[in-house]
C-alpha cells in the first residue's frame, strides 16, 4: 500500500472536512499514525484544523497541491496510467446515467418544474429503480477493475453492492442521502479519486480547457 502520508492527504482530499478518526478508517490506519502525519502536515501549512459547528481537518490549497504532487508519483511508479485510463473512460460512460437516475428518484416534472418526489407514483418509482439495478450491474465490473491498477483504489465495489442491496431492500434512503454511505456519495467519491489520481478536473470533463477547478488556488478556510 502507498505511505500513510499520501493515504491521509488523500483521505482528506475525499472526505473534504473531517474528524481524525474518518481519516483513518478511510484506508484502515493506525489512529496514531494518522495523528503524527497530521501533525507534521499542519506544521508544513498543508492542513488545518476547523473548530465549530462543523469541524475537522482538512487541506489547505498548498497541502492539495502537495498531494496531488504524491498522487502523481505513485502512479507514475506503478506505471498504472493507461489502465486507470481505461477504466476512467468507461466510468464516464455510466455516471452521466447514475446521476440521472438520482436525480429522477429524487424529483419529477410537474406542470413543467422539477418538484421533489413525494413517491406517490408507485409504477414510476418502480421503473427508476428498475433502471438503477441495470446500471449497477453495468458499473460493478468497471469498478472492479480499479484495484488490479492500484490497491488504494479497491473497496468501490463492494461500498456500491452494499449501498444497492440496501435500496433493493426497500432501504431507499441508500441511494442518494449525503449523510450515509449512500450509492451517490460512493459513486461522487469515486469519481473525485479517479480525477485526483489522473490530476484531471471536473471542467476538464466539461471540456472547458480549464487546468484548474474552481476554488483549487482559492484561500484556505477562513
Amino acid at each position: 500500500m502507498p505511505d500513510a502520508e499520501l493515504l491521509t492527504l488523500h483521505a482528506l482530499r475525499l472526505r473534504s472536512l473531517c474528524e481524525a478518526e474518518v481519516v483513518a478508517a478511510r484506508f484502515d490506519l493506525a489512529p496514531t499514525v494518522v495523528a503524527q502525519v497530521l501533525a507534521g502536515a499542519a506544521d508544513a501549512g498543508r492542513v488545518r484544523y476547523r473548530a465549530g459547528r462543523l469541524s475537522g481537518w482538512s487541506l489547505t490549497g498548498a497541502g492539495r497541491r502537495y498531494a496531488e504532487g504524491l498522487l502523481a508519483d505513485e502512479l507514475a511508479a506503478a506505471g498504472a496510467r493507461p489502465a486507470v485510463e481505461a477504466t476512467y473512460g468507461r466510468f464516464l460512460a455510466l455516471n452521466a446515467m447514475v446521476l440521472e437516475v438520482c436525480t429522477d428518484w429524487q424529483v419529477v416534472q410537474l406542470g413543467g418544474q422539477q418538484v421533489v418526489n413525494d413517491h406517490a407514483d408507485a409504477d414510476r418509482d418502480a421503473a427508476v429503480l428498475a433502471r438503477f439495478s441495470a446500471l449497477h450491474a453495468r458499473a460493478l465490473p468497471v469498478v472492479d477493475e480499479l484495484p488490479g491498477a492500484l490497491e488504494r483504489l479497491g473497496g468501490y465495489g463492494a461500498r456500491l453492492a452494499h449501498a444497492h442491496d440496501r435500496v433493493v431492500a426497500g432501504e431507499h434512503t441508500w441511494l442518494t442521502r449525503p449523510t450515509v454511505d449512500s450509492y451517490h456519495t460512493v459513486w461522487f467519491e469515486l469519481h473525485e479519486d479517479l480525477l485526483a489520481t489522473l490530476g484531471r478536473t471536473r471542467s476538464d470533463e466539461r471540456g472547458d480547457g480549464a487546468t484548474r477547478r474552481a476554488g483549487e488556488n482559492a484561500e484556505e478556510f477562513a
